[in-house]
């Protein structure tokens, strides 16, 4: 019996309100209906463990975490994601697409938060190593554009939509920074098109690179 090949890794990254979660939903139907067994998943959170950790993170005031301990709570969370659900799912051959992952810990808690890259970059090494993402999508829209897409919708990541324009700058100016440092995992999607337009630019992305 012939063993089973590693499934691919594909991430969706970007600020609020740039349409990653309805997208990523897409994708995995598309590719569910080409036949590939898929896993759709998500962060903070993903896991039993992890989910617990998501209101802690995403509610509440705005200084209710200092940067560095957002970025440890982020990385317990990951660590279990990656144990619990990521891992075994691409061992078993399973396609798994996941809106945010450690992109996002670089742009929100570094970029924006002023955490050190040195310090993310030795928990990344720890805790995620080789299990890094085939593909990464990074949703490029202006932050006026997308912080009133997300006022508009329910729910949301609230403590950090309310964190005002300047940090907001500085983490879409992180994300840019990463696909440009990293374009054999990155491909910027331009986000202010009709989510029809959007849907197919990842196509044919995913097309091209996996």
């Amino acid at each position: 019996m012939e063993p089973v090949s590693r499934g691919r890794f594909i991430t969706f990254e970007g600020g609020e309100g740039a349409g990653k979660s309805t997208q990523a939903r897409i994708l995995a139907e598309r590719l569910r209906g080409l036949g590939r067994e898929v896993v759709l998943t998500r962060e903070p959170g993903g896991s039993e463990g992890a989910e617990s950790l998501r209101p802690i993170l995403l509610e509440g005031d705005g200084d209710r975490w200092s940067p560095t301990a957002e970025t440890l709570l982020m990385y317990a969370g990951r660590a279990d994601h990656l144990e619990k659900r990521i891992r075994p799912a691409l061992a078993a051959g399973a396609w798994v697409v996941c809106d945010r992952f450690f992109d996002s810990t670089r742009a929100y808690q570094g970029a924006g938060g002023g955490v050190a890259p040195d310090f993310i970059a030795q928990l990344e090494q720890a805790v995620v190593g080789d299990d890094r993402p085939d593909l990464t999508l990074v949703f490029d829209l202006p932050v006026e554009t997308g912080l009133a897409r997300a006022h508009s919708r329910a729910g949301g990541e609230l403590r950090f939509e309310a964190k005002g324009l300047a940090f907001h700058e500085r983490l879409r100016a992180g994300f840019l920074a990463i696909a440009a440092a990293e374009p054999e995992r990155c491909v910027v999607i331009d986000a202010t098109p009709a989510p029809e337009a959007v849907t197919e630019a990842i196509w044919a992305a995913v097309s091209a690179r996996l």
